[in-house]
């Protein structure tokens, strides 16, 4: 088999490829042997008819049909295989040339977007400039005052509801008179904003068993967006009582003794995850600049087929405008590049994803959308989403290479180096905390720091405010030990925490461009179909 490239542009290739006739040859043979098995001609058994008869009855075009479309798939995997094209849409082909003799060859053409060749800089040339690592006071009590909030009580008051306090409520939407939705006993803090919009400020001034009317727009449900009317009545209102933070607190939120000893430590894990911010900044800092100042070809035809796929999903019903399409267009294409960008770093030093590597990003994921670990795995697994994890996983290894040759100095001029962070983050613990800041440091590309959660080491998951149904107030039990979620950047923020800089997936839901897998095969019987829209799990 011989096959040619031609490129048409720096993201499209015509791929021609000759097939000579011993080597289509078993494919015929099995298109005869297929047909004869489906045909009953008089005189001859299923599956024994000659083919001769076959030729005479069904004609040789049908044969050939059923050997080209059957082995033009093989064919076509094997010249991308020896070309080295790393496919990203499926091919349009056409067939010029049918072995109608014996002798002849099969002869095809393929057009097809490939991922672009890039030119790679000096990446030892880079300097990128971080903040400098600073601790203040204001910083450490803001620790301990999590640490408090997440050991505190709640308690009932007879008096009205003021921001940061507790409720219990009934809620009732409707519109036009026509009740749409309701809830009974829903515990909700003042302040939080993290259900209907202006909830707040009319809840502010209510005291238990009154009730507040206003209009808002839903946030969810098949009228997700509609203005409603809203009646909320407030059933009991608690605020939270902080524990003392003295040496009594201290034996009860953490390992240490004295409530100095646990300030010390908050302080230096306070520091640590300044050290971890600068780890991220340079991650986000470098990816920027390499995006920046590498020319990085796109396909248009793949970056529109995102965009039109962003807007077919319906969660931007109403939103097509010009504009808003635009700065959808303009996300793809900054996530297209840094995935391709990625991947030929990836590629270029030959880098390589373990097990417990892919398992540890599996878990993350897991977190960030509150599932179970297993169950995440099998759904990505039935959507045949796991060869694009590992591939996420190696862009953001490709990454933390980088970071550790470029040259990252703070405000101050010092030279940081990441990887003395290695023997301080080895078994540093992550407490899990229910707070809607720390979110794992995989994600991708301007995560937040995974030290903003409570740094105490005893600090327990479980020790969240608690209800009290009866007497107004139940004490927060003793918390167990960190749990078992490790800080995201256990290994050394230049070989871990910068392993998520791959492009944006948080660019207005539009998903970058997944690759086709490097052997994916022409459509069987018709030429060429656009490429299938790739799933993320996304949001990546």
């Amino acid at each position: 088999m011989k096959s040619a490239v031609e490129n048409l542009s720096p993201t499209r290739v015509k791929l021609t490829v000759e097939v000579p006739f011993e080597e289509l040859k078993p494919s015929i043979d099995a298109a005869y042997k297929t047909i004869g098995q489906q045909v009953q001609v008089p005189g001859f058994r299923r599956g024994k008819v000659p083919a001769r008869i076959i030729d005479q009855r069904i004609g040789k075009g049908a044969v050939l049909q059923e050997a080209v479309n059957e082995a033009l798939p093989q064919f076509y995997g094997q010249a991308i295989d020896e070309t080295g094209l790393k496919p990203l849409s499926q091919p349009e082909v056409d067939v010029t040339e049918i072995p109608l003799e014996d002798g002849q060859q099969l002869a095809f053409a393929a057009e097809l977007d490939v991922r672009p060749t890039i030119e790679m800089p000096d990446f030892t040339s880079l300097t990128v400039d971080v903040d400098d690592v600073e601790v203040t006071e204001e910083d450490v009590n803001a620790n301990l005052s999590q640490l408090q909030e997440r050991f505190g009580s709640l308690v009932g008051v007879d008096r009205a509801a003021r921001t940061g306090d507790f409720v219990s409520i009934d809620l009732a939407a409707s519109i036009d008179g026509e009740e749409i939705d309701s809830v009974s006993g829903v515990s909700y803090e003042i302040g939080s904003g993290n259900m209907l919009e202006g909830m707040d400020d009319h809840l502010v001034g209510v005291k238990a068993d009154e009730s507040t009317t206003f209009t808002a727009p839903l946030a969810g449900g098949d009228r997700a967006g509609q203005e409603a009317e809203i009646t909320i009545t407030v059933l009991s209102v608690k605020e939270r009582e902080l524990p003392e933070l003295d040496d009594e607190f201290a034996q009860l939120a953490s390992e240490f003794d004295t409530i100095d000893e646990l300030r010390a430590d908050v302080t230096a894990q306070t520091e640590r995850a300044k050290k971890f911010e600068q780890g991220t900044q340079a991650r986000d800092k470098v990816l920027a600049q390499l995006l920046e100042t590498v020319e990085i070809p796109l396909p248009e035809a793949l970056v529109e087929a995102e965009v039109e796929s962003h807007f077919a999903e319906g969660s931007e019903e109403g939103h097509d405008t010009a504009e808003h399409r635009e700065e959808v267009a303009k996300n793809v294409r900054e996530a297209m590049k840094g995935q391709f960008l990625l991947d030929a770093i990836a590629e270029e030093r030959e880098v390589q994803v373990g097990q417990q590597e892919l398992i540890e990003y599996l878990v993350m994921q897991a977190q960030q959308y509150g599932m179970d670990p297993n169950q995440f795995a099998q759904i990505m697994d039935s959507n045949g989403q796991v060869p694009a994890m590992v591939s996420e996983v190696a862009r953001r290894k490709a990454l933390a290479t980088v970071l550790e040759d470029i040259t990252i100095k703070d405000a101050s001029g010092n030279v940081v180096n990441l990887s003395d962070l290695d023997v301080e983050v080895e078994g540093a613990e992550d407490e899990a905390a229910d707070d809607a800041e720390a979110t794992p440091a995989e994600k991708a590309p301007a995560t937040k720091s995974p030290a903003k959660k409570a740094p105490a080491k005893k600090a327990a998951d479980e020790a969240a405010v608690s209800e009290d149904s009866a007497e107004g107030a139940e004490e927060a039990k003793p918390a167990k030990k960190a749990p078992a979620t490790k800080s995201p950047a256990k290994k050394a923020p230049a070989k871990k925490s910068a392993d998520e800089a791959a492009a944006s997936e948080d660019s207005e839901g539009a998903k970058p461009a997944k690759k086709a897998p490097a052997k994916k095969s022409p459509a069987k019987k018709a030429p060429a179909k656009k490429a299938a829209k790739d799933e993320d799990a996304a949001d990546a």
